[in-house]
């Protein structure tokens, strides 16, 4: 893996950028990439070192140049934390042989067939844990809830209450997103992984030789020969890969849905066309993108957006950035319902380019659609608190961290 010297920083990086920190990504990226796009659309970014790719266009090659950039590295923050093989970070047949291994129940018409007798029921019930109540946190109390949930009983792991799988996904949020290297971070995700090993493993063993429907089940057995199982030590990381990215982007999109509505003055017209959901939901991850990149590392030197990028440079395309191009989205900055994103193949980036698109993608936009159709319903004269503004948190994985709104508005 590529490492710069001093030298090598002052020269690849833009002024601005040097002085750039962690918590400045973490609290708002946006400005920092809309002025990346201007000025420096590939640079290196010493606070997490690595390259940052911000244009739609250029995103999009990083993701789909596979001769180029290579989702192969061992060194990524998600390997560290989760170990080799995940299915983000392999390319050619492991990775192939890893999305079948998820295909068994998260093709699009697998989802079909059981997002609805899943889902609703769940949003049903955490809605009804709201009533009685003048004011709620939609985040904590009910689009999370939802989220790991649903994901838990598809995964297998029906039996774990919500706040153990948001705590899991917290731990392991801390590890996958921890670029700078940070000892304390990547303690509070070791734990939990070595909680998670702990209970999953165990049941992965059983499954082994007793295989039911569960995504868990189907990661060992879709595809292969009865009695002939894929390892778990081969599934394992992948599966980790899942928890988290399955847990946080839909019940975290949907909270940027609601504040996008909200902040466009149009959660009245989902109130009265629920058939507007689907667009919201889709806008709603452009706006805000839930998971902000797709990781690679160069094969060679490449050049790409004015830049020179040498052998083995880690490189973070930007999902979050290019959904705000401006170049694509006009005014890309502010959520609109009616926004045309079919006006550009591809255009909304959230779930990835290339053939690493999101395998969730379909029960992600499923699982948001019902939540917010719930909640609809139920609350059409939902309103926010305006003296707590929802505050969004994050660069890698970002969402608001509380979301407080009256349910009894008239």
């Amino acid at each position: 893996m590529w490492s710069p010297t001093h030298l090598e920083v002052t020269r690849l990086t833009a002024d601005f950028l040097a002085d750039v920190t962690v918590e400045d990504l973490d609290n708002d990226p946006y400005p920092i990439y809309e002025r990346m796009r201007r000025e420096a659309p590939v640079a290196y970014v010493p606070c997490v070192d690595t390259w940052f790719v911000t244009t739609h266009a250029d995103v999009t090659k990083v993701a789909e140049d596979i001769s180029n950039f290579t989702a192969e590295n061992g060194t990524s923050p998600a390997e560290i934390s989760f170990g080799t093989p995940a299915i983000i970070a392999v390319d050619g047949p492991v990775h192939h042989e890893l999305r079948r291994s998820f295909d068994g129940k998260f093709r699009p018409r697998e989802v079909d067939g059981y997002i609805e007798e899943l889902v609703r029921p769940l949003a049903i019930e955490a809605l009804a844990n709201l009533t009685e109540r003048a004011e709620v946190d939609l985040m904590a109390e009910y689009f999370e809830p939802i989220s790991v949930l649903s994901l838990g009983q598809v995964l297998g792991l029906g039996n774990i209450d919500a706040d153990t799988l948001r705590r899991w996904f917290k731990g392991m949020n801390a590890g996958a997103t921890n670029f700078e290297r940070d000892p304390v971070k990547q303690e509070i995700c070791d734990d939990v992984i070595a909680e998670i090993d702990e209970i999953v493993i165990p049941r992965m063993e059983y499954l082994l030789t007793n295989p039911d429907n569960s995504t868990m089940s189907h990661m060992l057995h879709s595809g292969r020969e009865p009695g002939d199982p894929r390892k778990i030590e081969f599934v394992l990381p992948s599966l980790k890969v899942a928890i988290l990215g399955g847990m946080q982007e839909p019940g975290h999109g949907c909270g940027s849905v609601v504040v996008g509505l909200f902040s466009a003055d149009q959660w009245r017209d989902v109130v009265n066309d629920q058939t507007l959901i689907g667009k919201a939901v889709d806008e709603g991850m452009r706006w805000v993108a839930p998971i902000g990149t797709q990781f690679r590392v160069t094969r060679g030197e490449v050049e790409l957006g004015g830049a020179t990028l040498p052998a083995g440079a880690p490189v973070s395309a930007l999902l979050s950035s290019a959904n705000r191009d401006e170049s694509v989205f006009p005014d890309p900055n502010n959520f609109d319902l009616y926004r045309d994103l079919n006006r550009v193949r591809g255009s909304q980036a959230a779930f990835g380019f290339g053939k690493h698109f999101c395998s969730g993608h379909a029960f992600a936009r499923h699982q948001m659609r019902i939540a917010l159709e719930v909640l609809v319903e139920n609350y059409p004269n939902l309103s926010l608190d305006s003296t707590r503004p929802a505050p969004f948190k994050g660069w890698e994985f970002r969402a608001p961290t509380e979301l407080w709104a009256f349910t009894n508005s008239s």
